[in-house]
């Protein structure tokens, strides 16, 4: 994993399924280590509490909701 997250700082990462497990630990991990996260996930209660978390560390994040109907446009 080290490896996989040098040089992280400052890029951006968008990561869907973020609002819990994987998604949401990689989106903390990546956050803590400089990166800008862009989450995307169906629960907008959940991804707007991991964005407000990762922003009082200091981290950068935008987030939008996923849907079947937001992958039509």
């Amino acid at each position: 994993m080290k490896n996989l997250v040098h040089g992280i700082k400052g890029k951006v990462v968008v990561i869907t399924g973020a609002s819990s497990g994987i998604g949401e630990a990689t989106a903390v991990m990546l956050a803590e280590r400089g990166a800008k996260v862009v989450l995307g996930a169906r629960g907008l209660d959940r991804l707007q509490s991991l964005a407000r978390r990762i922003e009082r560390a200091g981290g950068e994040v935008a987030m939008h909701k996923l849907t079947l109907e937001s992958a039509k446009t």
